[in-house]
């Protein structure tokens, strides 16, 4: 069965760290992109980090540049975005799926494909 499975989240104070985990059964990551996209009460869902597992390309949401990072772990077919330095601003609903990244004239871009986890809730609360 081709699925991703991800977790990870939880309760944690401003300025923890969280680390979340998309593992994915059914089919090799190695060969493609995953991303991290997330959603907040009452706001759209926006892309976080992505990574072409194929090239190395990855993509970060200015918001979260310099505190998260992404990285593919092929012995573990999965992939991880290490969230450090936490904010209440970061609180969402978190989500694995298959991505699309694209170079542009304004930087990399990345986008959602058709393969999605169940998420995952971060909570950033004092």
């Amino acid at each position: 069965q081709v699925r991703l499975m991800d977790s990870g989240g939880g309760l944690v104070q401003p300025g923890e760290s969280l680390r979340l985990s998309c593992a994915a059964s059914g089919f090799p990551l190695e060969y493609y992109a995953i991303g991290w996209f997330r959603q907040a009460p009452g706001k759209e869902r926006e892309g976080v980090s992505c990574i072409s597992n194929t090239d190395g390309m990855t993509y970060y949401a200015d918001s979260v540049k310099g505190r998260f990072t992404i990285s593919l772990d092929k012995a573990e077919n999965a992939v991880y975005l290490q969230m450090n330095s936490l904010k209440p601003e970061d609180t969402a609903v978190y989500y694995c799926a298959t991505a699309g990244l694209s170079m542009t004239r304004t930087g990399v871009e990345c986008r959602s494909q058709d393969l999605w986890a169940q998420g995952t809730q971060v909570t950033v609360s004092p």
